[in-house]
Protein backbone atom coordinates (compact mmCIF):
# COMPACT_ATOMS: atom_id res chain seq x y z
CA UNK A 1 0.00 0.00 0.00
CA UNK A 2 1.27 3.88 -1.05
CA UNK A 3 1.52 6.12 1.43
CA UNK A 4 -1.13 8.01 -0.32
CA UNK A 5 -3.19 5.17 -0.36
CA UNK A 6 -2.69 4.65 3.42
CA UNK A 7 -3.55 8.07 4.55
CA UNK A 8 -6.95 7.81 2.82
CA UNK A 9 -7.37 4.78 4.37
CA UNK A 10 -7.16 6.54 7.61
CA UNK A 11 -9.10 9.08 6.80
CA UNK A 12 -12.22 6.79 5.97
CA UNK A 13 -11.62 4.65 9.19
CA UNK A 14 -11.96 7.74 10.64
CA UNK A 15 -15.42 8.79 8.95
CA UNK A 16 -16.51 5.48 9.53
CA UNK A 17 -15.41 5.40 13.20
CA UNK A 18 -17.49 8.74 13.91
CA UNK A 19 -20.43 7.56 11.86
CA UNK A 20 -20.42 4.20 14.28
CA UNK A 21 -20.21 5.75 17.60
CA UNK A 22 -23.10 7.53 19.40
CA UNK A 23 -21.41 11.16 19.54
CA UNK A 24 -27.19 21.97 19.66
CA UNK A 25 -26.86 22.66 15.84
CA UNK A 26 -26.46 23.92 18.84
CA UNK A 27 -23.61 27.00 18.70
CA UNK A 28 -20.68 26.64 18.94
CA UNK A 29 -20.73 23.48 17.56
CA UNK A 30 -21.32 22.46 14.21
CA UNK A 31 -23.02 19.08 15.12
CA UNK A 32 -26.46 19.95 15.09
CA UNK A 33 -28.89 18.45 17.80
CA UNK A 34 -32.12 16.23 17.67
CA UNK A 35 -34.15 18.83 18.78
CA UNK A 36 -36.43 21.22 17.61
CA UNK A 37 -37.70 24.67 17.99
CA UNK A 38 -41.12 24.66 19.75
CA UNK A 39 -44.41 25.63 17.75
CA UNK A 40 -44.98 29.02 16.72
CA UNK A 41 -41.74 29.62 18.32
CA UNK A 42 -38.55 31.84 16.82
CA UNK A 43 -34.49 30.72 17.88
CA UNK A 44 -31.99 32.99 16.77
CA UNK A 45 -28.24 32.37 16.42
CA UNK A 46 -25.37 34.62 15.59
CA UNK A 47 -21.51 33.19 15.74
CA UNK A 48 -18.10 34.76 14.33
CA UNK A 49 -15.40 33.15 13.36
CA UNK A 50 -11.86 34.24 12.54
CA UNK A 51 -10.12 31.33 10.67
CA UNK A 52 -6.62 31.03 9.71
CA UNK A 53 -6.54 29.64 6.16
CA UNK A 54 -4.04 26.73 5.16
CA UNK A 55 -1.25 27.37 2.37
CA UNK A 56 -3.24 26.46 -0.15
CA UNK A 57 -5.45 28.91 -0.05
CA UNK A 58 -2.90 32.07 -0.20
CA UNK A 59 -3.18 34.74 -1.17
CA UNK A 60 -6.03 34.10 1.25
CA UNK A 61 -4.45 34.43 4.72
CA UNK A 62 -7.49 34.81 6.87
CA UNK A 63 -11.39 34.44 6.66
CA UNK A 64 -13.81 36.18 8.83
CA UNK A 65 -17.22 34.60 9.10
CA UNK A 66 -20.63 35.98 10.36
CA UNK A 67 -23.74 33.62 10.41
CA UNK A 68 -27.18 34.57 11.42
CA UNK A 69 -29.30 31.45 11.56
CA UNK A 70 -33.27 32.09 12.40
CA UNK A 71 -35.20 28.98 13.23
CA UNK A 72 -39.35 29.30 13.21
CA UNK A 73 -40.99 26.02 14.82
CA UNK A 74 -44.10 24.91 12.13
CA UNK A 75 -44.57 22.17 14.54
CA UNK A 76 -43.37 20.62 17.64
CA UNK A 77 -41.33 18.40 15.63
CA UNK A 78 -40.73 20.05 12.11
CA UNK A 79 -38.83 23.36 12.51
CA UNK A 80 -37.74 25.87 9.82
CA UNK A 81 -34.19 27.75 8.90
CA UNK A 82 -32.63 29.91 6.99
CA UNK A 83 -29.27 31.10 7.76
CA UNK A 84 -26.65 33.58 5.91
CA UNK A 85 -23.06 34.13 6.15
CA UNK A 86 -21.30 37.38 5.85
CA UNK A 87 -17.52 36.72 4.55
CA UNK A 88 -14.43 38.42 4.79
CA UNK A 89 -11.66 37.25 3.16
CA UNK A 90 -7.96 38.27 3.98
CA UNK A 91 -5.15 38.15 1.06
CA UNK A 92 -1.65 38.73 1.01
CA UNK A 93 -0.58 42.57 0.98
CA UNK A 94 1.96 41.38 -1.93
CA UNK A 95 -0.11 39.64 -3.59
CA UNK A 96 -1.76 42.97 -4.41
CA UNK A 97 -6.03 41.74 -3.98
CA UNK A 98 -7.98 44.10 -1.89
CA UNK A 99 -9.89 42.41 0.42
CA UNK A 100 -12.87 40.68 -0.41
CA UNK A 101 -16.23 41.16 1.52
CA UNK A 102 -19.94 40.56 1.33
CA UNK A 103 -23.10 38.40 1.42
CA UNK A 104 -22.28 34.58 1.10
CA UNK A 105 -24.67 31.65 0.05
CA UNK A 106 -27.63 31.61 1.96
CA UNK A 107 -29.13 28.30 3.18
CA UNK A 108 -32.78 27.32 3.94
CA UNK A 109 -33.54 24.24 5.82
CA UNK A 110 -36.35 21.74 6.98
CA UNK A 111 -36.11 19.72 10.31
CA UNK A 112 -38.14 16.92 11.12
CA UNK A 113 -37.83 14.93 14.91
CA UNK A 114 -38.45 11.24 14.58
CA UNK A 115 -37.67 9.74 17.88
CA UNK A 116 -37.45 10.62 21.28
CA UNK A 117 -34.70 10.49 23.78
CA UNK A 118 -36.86 8.54 26.80
CA UNK A 119 -34.73 7.79 30.26
CA UNK A 120 -34.39 4.17 30.56
CA UNK A 121 -34.44 3.67 26.43
CA UNK A 122 -31.58 2.74 24.61
CA UNK A 123 -32.59 3.94 21.86
CA UNK A 124 -31.69 7.78 20.85
CA UNK A 125 -33.44 10.43 19.49
CA UNK A 126 -33.22 10.73 15.83
CA UNK A 127 -34.12 13.69 13.54
CA UNK A 128 -33.58 14.01 9.91
CA UNK A 129 -32.19 17.33 8.11
CA UNK A 130 -32.89 18.96 4.72
CA UNK A 131 -30.65 21.84 3.16
CA UNK A 132 -31.29 24.24 0.19
CA UNK A 133 -28.61 26.64 -0.51
CA UNK A 134 -29.37 29.42 -2.93
CA UNK A 135 -26.04 30.41 -4.71
CA UNK A 136 -26.42 34.37 -3.62
CA UNK A 137 -22.78 34.87 -2.55
CA UNK A 138 -20.43 36.26 -5.27
CA UNK A 139 -18.09 33.82 -7.11
CA UNK A 140 -16.13 36.56 -8.05
CA UNK A 141 -15.22 37.53 -4.72
CA UNK A 142 -15.16 33.68 -4.03
CA UNK A 143 -17.62 34.20 -1.54
CA UNK A 144 -20.42 32.39 -3.08
CA UNK A 145 -20.05 28.89 -5.00
CA UNK A 146 -22.46 29.89 -7.87
CA UNK A 147 -24.07 26.25 -7.27
CA UNK A 148 -27.35 25.43 -5.67
CA UNK A 149 -26.64 23.06 -2.88
CA UNK A 150 -28.57 20.04 -1.53
CA UNK A 151 -27.77 18.31 1.37
CA UNK A 152 -29.28 15.72 3.34
CA UNK A 153 -28.30 14.48 6.93
CA UNK A 154 -29.42 12.56 9.88
CA UNK A 155 -29.00 13.27 13.88
CA UNK A 156 -29.01 10.94 16.56
CA UNK A 157 -28.72 12.16 20.04
CA UNK A 158 -28.28 10.07 23.42
CA UNK A 159 -27.66 11.24 27.19
CA UNK A 160 -25.39 8.93 28.48
CA UNK A 161 -25.83 10.49 32.02
CA UNK A 162 -28.06 13.63 33.29
CA UNK A 163 -25.33 15.80 32.38
CA UNK A 164 -23.27 14.28 29.48
CA UNK A 165 -25.05 14.13 25.76
CA UNK A 166 -23.38 12.97 22.84
CA UNK A 167 -24.43 13.47 19.34
CA UNK A 168 -23.59 12.03 15.56
CA UNK A 169 -24.78 13.44 12.44
CA UNK A 170 -23.96 11.84 9.12
CA UNK A 171 -25.44 12.75 6.01
CA UNK A 172 -24.52 13.50 1.56
CA UNK A 173 -24.46 16.65 -0.38
CA UNK A 174 -25.99 15.86 -3.29
CA UNK A 175 -25.47 18.50 -5.84
CA UNK A 176 -23.24 21.63 -5.72
CA UNK A 177 -20.49 22.29 -2.84
CA UNK A 178 -20.28 22.86 0.57
CA UNK A 179 -17.94 25.74 0.88
CA UNK A 180 -18.40 28.86 2.85
CA UNK A 181 -15.65 31.41 1.22
CA UNK A 182 -12.24 29.69 1.06
CA UNK A 183 -13.21 26.90 3.96
CA UNK A 184 -14.50 24.01 2.64
CA UNK A 185 -14.95 21.54 -0.27
CA UNK A 186 -15.15 23.55 -3.31
CA UNK A 187 -15.74 22.70 -6.69
CA UNK A 188 -16.97 18.96 -6.45
CA UNK A 189 -19.54 17.77 -9.21
CA UNK A 190 -20.22 14.53 -7.36
CA UNK A 191 -21.14 13.96 -3.92
CA UNK A 192 -20.02 15.18 -0.58
CA UNK A 193 -20.10 12.99 2.43
CA UNK A 194 -20.16 14.34 5.96
CA UNK A 195 -19.62 13.21 9.48
CA UNK A 196 -19.28 14.91 12.76
CA UNK A 197 -20.04 14.02 16.27
CA UNK A 198 -20.32 15.88 19.55
CA UNK A 199 -19.93 14.99 23.32
CA UNK A 200 -20.51 18.02 25.44
CA UNK A 201 -21.22 18.28 29.58
CA UNK A 202 -23.20 20.44 31.63
CA UNK A 203 -20.77 21.31 34.63
CA UNK A 204 -23.28 23.45 36.19
CA UNK A 205 -27.12 24.40 35.35
CA UNK A 206 -25.70 27.60 33.53
CA UNK A 207 -21.89 26.10 32.07
CA UNK A 208 -21.91 23.47 29.54
CA UNK A 209 -18.82 22.20 27.63
CA UNK A 210 -17.49 19.99 24.97
CA UNK A 211 -15.46 18.97 21.70
CA UNK A 212 -16.41 17.57 18.33
CA UNK A 213 -14.66 15.98 14.91
CA UNK A 214 -15.93 16.79 12.05
CA UNK A 215 -14.96 15.43 8.38
CA UNK A 216 -16.12 15.42 4.88
CA UNK A 217 -14.61 13.64 1.63
CA UNK A 218 -15.75 13.69 -2.31
CA UNK A 219 -17.22 10.51 -3.30
CA UNK A 220 -13.53 9.32 -4.92
CA UNK A 221 -11.80 9.67 -1.48
CA UNK A 222 -9.29 12.62 -2.85
CA UNK A 223 -7.60 14.00 0.02
CA UNK A 224 -6.37 16.83 -1.39
CA UNK A 225 -10.01 18.58 -1.19
CA UNK A 226 -10.70 17.11 1.95
CA UNK A 227 -12.02 18.27 5.55
CA UNK A 228 -10.72 17.27 8.85
CA UNK A 229 -12.01 19.68 11.86
CA UNK A 230 -11.68 19.49 15.35
CA UNK A 231 -13.60 21.89 18.32
CA UNK A 232 -13.47 22.28 21.72
CA UNK A 233 -15.94 25.17 23.06
CA UNK A 234 -19.12 25.49 25.27
CA UNK A 235 -21.66 28.09 26.53
CA UNK A 236 -22.74 30.09 29.63
CA UNK A 237 -26.33 30.51 29.94
CA UNK A 238 -26.67 34.53 30.73
CA UNK A 239 -30.30 33.67 31.32
CA UNK A 240 -33.16 31.28 30.44
CA UNK A 241 -33.01 32.94 27.01
CA UNK A 242 -29.59 33.97 26.45
CA UNK A 243 -26.79 32.23 25.83
CA UNK A 244 -23.18 33.33 25.17
CA UNK A 245 -21.05 30.60 23.32
CA UNK A 246 -17.45 30.07 22.39
CA UNK A 247 -14.95 27.80 21.08
CA UNK A 248 -11.45 27.02 19.12
CA UNK A 249 -10.80 25.25 16.14
CA UNK A 250 -8.11 23.34 14.61
CA UNK A 251 -8.12 21.60 11.17
CA UNK A 252 -6.07 19.87 8.50
CA UNK A 253 -6.94 19.34 4.79
CA UNK A 254 -6.90 22.22 2.03
CA UNK A 255 -10.50 22.34 3.11
CA UNK A 256 -9.97 23.15 6.45
CA UNK A 257 -9.00 26.12 8.38
CA UNK A 258 -5.47 25.64 10.38
CA UNK A 259 -6.69 27.17 13.55
CA UNK A 260 -9.26 29.49 14.71
CA UNK A 261 -11.75 31.02 17.32
CA UNK A 262 -15.50 31.70 17.27
CA UNK A 263 -17.83 33.61 19.57
CA UNK A 264 -21.55 34.17 19.60
CA UNK A 265 -25.14 33.87 21.24
CA UNK A 266 -27.76 32.07 20.92
CA UNK A 267 -31.68 33.73 21.97
CA UNK A 268 -35.18 31.61 22.55
CA UNK A 269 -38.27 33.71 21.70
CA UNK A 270 -40.95 33.05 23.92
Amino acid sequence: MTRRQLRCACFVIGIVFLAAITADAQLPFYTDDADTTPKRKFHFEFSNELDWLQRSSRPGTKQNTTVFTLNYGLTDRIELAVNAPFIKIFNERSSLLENMTGIGDTQFGLKVRLFEDHEGSKLPAATVVFYAEAPTGSTRKQLGSGLADYWVYGVLQKKFTKRTTGRLNGGILFAGNESTGLIGISGSRGQVFTANGSLTRNFTPRLRLGGELFGAVTNNFNLSRGQLMGQIGGGYAVTDRFEFTFGVVGGRFPASPRAGFLVGFAYDFK
